[in-house]
């Protein structure tokens, strides 16, 4: 039990240092990995509990989750940010390819 939560930390420890620079597979991947050894850990619990010094480690590995988490709102953020301004980009765009006649002209105004 001990290798898999020293798995988890090292696992947990590499992404925090890397944080400001991963990308969002990388973040993908590594939630994949964490929840095959949580997985893997509930097994284990179910055969022998965790000593005082796991739930421990096990606490201090919980912590980095709100910085986790607040780089994946900052990276949900910046998709949805992308999206809207493609949108935006495709209305504007689809402005002047609409359903006009070949022959027709088309004249804007300023305003």
């Amino acid at each position: 039990m001990d290798n898999v939560i020293t798995s988890l930390r090292a696992l947990t420890e590499s992404v925090v240092i890397r944080l400001q620079m991963i990308s969002y597979e990388e973040l993908d991947s590594f939630i994949e990995e964490r929840q095959h050894l949580i997985d893997e850990l509930n097994q284990l619990k179910l055969t022998s509990p965790f000593n005082p010094a796991q739930q421990k480690e096990l606490q201090d590995i919980v912590q980095a989750d709100s910085v986790i988490l607040a780089r994946m709102a900052a990276l949900k953020a910046e998709a949805a940010d992308w999206l809207q301004h493609r949108g935006q980009v495709r209305t504007q765009r689809n402005a002047y390819e609409a359903s006009y006649t070949p022959d027709s002209i088309l004249l804007d105004r300023r305003k």
